[in-house]
């Protein structure tokens, strides 16, 4: 069966080959709007299902659509891809010293000889970071690398020596829960 990942993360195309998922990559291109009565866990299964479901509906067949969305959240406050350098700088100035969740959500639609079928999940992780100077944020930044990630970091990265810890799982705050991902594969 084609497997279709609605995503132009270059970090979630990284996961699905190292799990052996043969995948073409479609990109979905949707607002992602948020909805502010939603809680933050299903603002992210929202934006999961929209992007899955808008390359879903325009392809046809047997085929498996993963969507999938990471949000960071640090005292209600959601810390999305930065556009500038200031707002990246800003982000990882609030993120640093201390704890912020990472909520990363898939979701996999699938047509299998004319059965349709929807799974969406969410994975939530601590991560703490460790306190780091103006001059580290800064020096991140700089790499050019802050700026396609929700929070400004990217654990898998040189900026993964300010982690002090992570409660959960990992591959989760790097863009994609494959522990789910495989679970949910099974099923169809």
């Amino acid at each position: 069966m084609k497997v279709i990942l609605a995503s132009a993360s270059p970090r979630r195309k990284e996961l699905l080959e190292m799990i052996g998922i043969k995948f073409e990559t479609i990109i979905s291109n949707v607002e992602e709007n948020l909805i502010p009565e939603l809680d933050m866990d299903e603002q992210s299964k929202r934006l999961a299902y929209i992007k899955a479901k808008s390359v879903f509906d325009n392809t046809k067949g047997n085929r498996i659509v993963i969507g999938s969305d990471t949000i960071v959240v640090k005292n209600g406050k959601i810390y999305g891809k930065p556009r500038t350098r200031e707002k990246a700088i800003q982000y990882l100035q609030e993120l640093r010293d201390g704890k912020h969740e990472v909520i990363t959500s898939i979701c996999v639609l699938s047509e299998k000889d004319g059965k349709y079928q929807e799974q969406i999940d969410c994975d939530i992780t601590e991560v703490i970071l460790k306190p780091i100077t103006d001059e580290e944020i800064a020096k991140w930044v700089d790499t050019n690398q802050a700026y396609d990630k929700a929070g400004a970091y990217a654990v898998q990265s040189e900026f993964g020596v300010h982690i002090e810890k992570i409660n959960g799982n990992f591959f989760s705050v790097m863009g994609l829960p494959v522990h789910k991902l495989y679970d949910m594969m099974k099923k169809i």
